[in-house]
C-alpha cells in the first residue's frame, strides 16, 4: 500500500512537470491577449464575463473532454493522436472506405502537431522574456535576442537527452504552479468579489449581449488551453490516475486562482492590461519571476520537443515517414530518443516564427488554428472509437461527443479569422509535413507493388538453388526483406557475385502494427524452410523500439544459434527511378525519390551492428 501511494505521488509529480508545463505557462499571455486585442470594451461586467469564459473553457475542454472522456480511449495504455488513430482505424476495419478517410484525417491531425510545435515554444519563451519590459522599457530591444539564445541552448542540449535534468521538471513546475497561485490569491484578497465570475451566468450574459465580440475573442480564449492535448499524448508515461490527480488538485486550482487574480488586478488597475501577469507581482519579485517563468517555458517547450521526437518515431514505424537518424539518449529508457533532423528543423522554424512575429501578441495571431483543428479531429476520432470500437448506442455516442464537437468547431471557426494575420504559418508547416507523409506512404506502396511484380517465391527459389547447391560458408546470414515469402534482392546479388551461401540463413521481414506494444511472446513468427534456412517475421507495435539482433536472439531453441561475431546482415539499398504516370503526380514522384535517397540507413534504425552489415544495391522503377 505504501509503495503504491509513493508510486502514485511520484507519477503525479512527474505529470505536473511534463504534461502540464505547457498549459501552466498560458497564464503569461491568455488574459493579456483577450483584452489587448481591443475588441472587448473594458468594463467590470466584461472582466467578469471573460474570466467566466476562461474558467468554463478550461472546465469543458480540459476537465470534461480530455480528463473525463478522452483519457478513457487508451490504446493498450497509450495515448496521443496516433494511438487514437490506430484505435479508430481498427474499429472500422470492416468499412474500408471509411477507414481510408479516417487515416487521412488522423495523419493530417498528426501533421498539425508540428505546426503547434513551432508556435508554442516561441510564444511561451517570448512571453516569459517580455517580463523584462515590465522591469524597464530599456530591455525591449533585448527580448528577441535573449529569446533566441534561450531557444538555441534548449535545442543544442537535446542530444544529451533529458534523463539527467528530467527529474527536476516536476518539482520546478510545482514551484511554478505554487507561485502563480500565490500571486492570484494576493490579488483576489483585495477584490474577493471577483470569485463570483465562477458562475456560468456571467459567460452566458457576455455571449448573449455581445455575440459578435464573444465569437471573435474565442481566438484568444483558446490560449488558455494550450497544451491540453498533452494530457492524452502522455497517457502512456504516467497513467490516468496521476494525470487526473495532478489536474484537479494542483493545475486547475492554480490556473483558476491566477486568472481570477489577473481579473482582480484589472478591476483595480485597468492600465495593467499591457501585461497583467507580471503586474501582479511586487517590483522586487519581478526579476526572479521572469527567471522562473523562463524556466517554466523551457520545461514546457522540452515536453513538446520530446513529443515531436516520439510522434516522428511512431510515424516512421507506421510507414508514413522515411527512416531518420535516431539516437537513444538513455540506456535505461528506450523511449528517450533524439532525432537530429527533427530537432534542428523545429529550431529553424521556431527562429523564423520569433523573427517574423517578434512579440507574443503577434504570435498569438498565429496560434489557435492548428491546435483547435487537432482538437476537432480528436473529437471525431473519439466518436468512431466509442461507437464502433466499444459498441455503445448511437444516441449515447452522439450525446457524449456532439457538445465537444460544437465547442471545438466554435473555437476553430473563430481562429479562422486569424488566418491571414499569422494563422497560415502553422497550417503551412502542417501542410508540408502532411504532404511528405502521404507522398512517402503512397510511394512506398507503389515501390512495394513494383518489387512484388518482379519478385520470386522464396520457397520455390531455394528448392531450385539446392538442386545444385553453392558452397556453404561458416556463419549466419540475415537477409532483410520488405515482403515475406519473396526472394530478397540482396540474396540474388550475393549468389551472383559471391557464389556462396552461409551455413544458416534467415530471411527476415519486420512488421509494424497499428497497436502501441507487442510483447516478446508475440515478437517472432518462424517458418522453417529446411536446409538450415528460416523465414522470420519480427512484429513491433508503433511504440516498440526496433532491435533486430535482440529479437533474433529469441531464435534460440528453434535450432538456430546466432553468434555476434559470425552473423552478417544483408540489406538491399534500392535506388528509386521515377516513371511518369505511375499513380502519383510527377512532382510527388520526384519528391519520393529524393526522400528515399536521403532516408536514413535501415541498419541504424534496426540497430544492426555496423561492422556486420553488407548493403547491395538494386534499381526500382515506380
Amino acid at each position: 500500500m505504501s509503495a503504491s501511494k509513493s508510486s502514485t505521488a511520484t507519477l503525479t509529480l512527474g505529470a505536473i512537470g511534463v504534461v502540464y508545463g505547457d498549459i501552466g505557462t498560458s497564464v503569461l499571455y491568455a488574459v493579456k491577449e483577450v483584452f489587448g486585442s481591443g475588441h472587448v470594451p473594458f468594463t467590470h461586467a466584461n472582466v467578469y464575463g471573460v474570466l467566466s469564459i476562461l474558467f468554463w473553457t478550461l472546465t469543458v475542454i480540459v476537465s470534461l473532454k480530455y480528463v473525463v472522456l478522452v483519457l478513457r480511449a487508451d490504446n493498450a495504455g497509450e495515448g496521443g493522436l496516433i494511438a487514437m488513430l490506430a484505435l479508430a482505424s481498427q474499429a472500422v476495419k470492416d468499412k474500408p472506405e471509411l477507414r481510408k478517410v479516417l487515416l487521412v484525417v488522423g495523419i493530417f491531425g498528426a501533421s498539425l502537431f508540428y505546426g503547434d510545435g513551432v508556435i508554442t515554444p516561441a510564444i511561451s519563451v517570448l512571453s516569459a522574456v517580455e517580463g523584462l519590459e515590465v522591469i524597464s522599457p530599456h530591455f525591449r530591444g533585448l527580448v528577441v535576442p535573449l529569446t533566441l539564445v534561450v531557444l538555441f541552448v534548449l535545442f543544442a542540449l537535446q542530444k544529451r537527452g533529458t534523463s539527467g535534468i528530467g527529474r527536476y521538471f516536476g518539482p520546478l513546475t510545482l514551484i511554478w504552479f505554487a507561485t502563480i497561485a500565490v500571486l492570484g490569491v494576493l490579488q483576489i484578497a483585495n477584490h474577493p468579489e471577483i470569485l463570483g465570475a465562477l458562475s456560468p451566468h456571467h459567460a452566458l450574459r457576455f455571449v448573449w449581449q455581445q455575440p459578435g465580440i464573444a465569437f471573435i475573442i474565442l481566438g484568444a480564449v483558446v490560449l488558455c488551453v494550450t497544451g491540453a492535448e498533452a494530457l492524452y499524448a502522455d497517457l502512456g508515461h504516467f497513467g490516468k490516475r496521476p494525470i487526473r490527480l495532478a489536474w484537479f488538485f494542483v493545475v486547475m486550482p492554480a490556473l483558476t486562482l491566477n486568472y481570477f487574480g489577473q481579473g482582480a488586478l484589472l478591476l483595480a488597475q485597468p492600465d495593467a492590461v499591457v501585461n497583467p501577469f507580471f503586474r501582479m507581482a511586487p517590483p522586487w519579485v519581478l526579476l526572479p519571476l521572469v527567471g522562473l517563468a523562463t524556466l517554466a517555458t523551457v520545461i514546457a517547450s522540452q515536453a513538446l520537443i520530446t513529443g515531436a521526437f516520439s510522434v516522428t518515431k511512431q510515424a516512421i514505424q507506421l510507414g508514413y515517414l522515411p527512416r531518420l537518424n535516431i539516437r537513444h539518449t538513455s540506456v535505461r529508457e528506450t523511449g528517450q530518443v533524439y532525432l537530429p533532423f527533427v530537432n534542428w528543423s523545429l529550431f529553424v522554424a521556431i527562429v523564423l516564427a520569433v523573427v517574423m512575429f517578434r512579440s507574443s501578441s503577434n504570435l498569438a495571431a498565429a496560434y489557435g488554428i492548428a491546435v483547435t483543428l487537432d482538437m476537432l479531429i480528436t473529437t471525431v476520432l473519439t466518436f468512431f472509437v466509442i461507437r464502433y470500437g466499444w459498441g455503445y448506442p448511437l444516441w449515447l455516442c452522439l450525446a457524449s461527443t456532439s457538445v465537444f464537437f460544437m465547442v471545438d468547431l466554435a473555437f476553430f471557426s473563430s481562429n479562422l479569422l486569424k488566418l491571414f494575420a499569422g494563422g497560415w504559418f502553422p497550417l503551412m508547416i502542417g501542410g508540408v509535413v502532411f504532404t511528405l507523409m502521404m507522398t512517402w506512404k503512397r510511394g512506398r506502396g507503389l515501390m512495394s507493388q513494383a518489387q512484388q511484380d518482379e519478385a520470386l517465391d522464396l520457397a520455390s527459389f531455394l528448392d531450385a538453388v539446392f538442386v545444385s547447391p553453392p558452397v556453404r560458408v561458416a556463419g549466419t546470414a540475415v537477409f532483410l526483406s520488405a515482403e515475406a515469402g519473396r526472394v530478397p534482392n540482396a540474396l540474388l546479388h550475393n549468389l551472383k557475385h559471391n557464389k556462396v551461401l552461409h551455413e544458416q540463413n534467415l530471411f527476415v521481414t519486420v512488421r509494424n502494427h497499428e497497436v502501441p506494444w507487442i510483447g516478446l511472446d508475440k515478437r517472432l513468427q518462424i517458418e522453417p524452410l529446411g536446409r538450415d534456412c528460416w523465414a522470420v517475421s519480427i512484429h513491433y507495435g508503433f511504440k516498440n523500439d526496433p532491435d533486430v539482433p535482440k529479437a533474433l536472439q529469441l531464435m534460440r531453441g528453434h535450432g538456430c544459434e546466432l553468434g555476434s561475431m559470425t552473423t552478417s546482415y544483408f540489406l538491399s539499398r534500392d535506388v528509386v527511378t521515377p516513371t511518369l504516370g505511375s499513380g502519383m503526380a510527377p512532382w510527388r514522384e520526384k519528391l519520393f525519390a529524393q526522400m528515399h535517397h536521403n532516408a536514413g540507413a535501415a541498419a541504424e534504425f534496426l540497430k544492426l551492428p555496423n561492422n556486420a552489415v553488407i548493403e547491395l544495391g538494386s534499381k526500382v522503377e515506380i
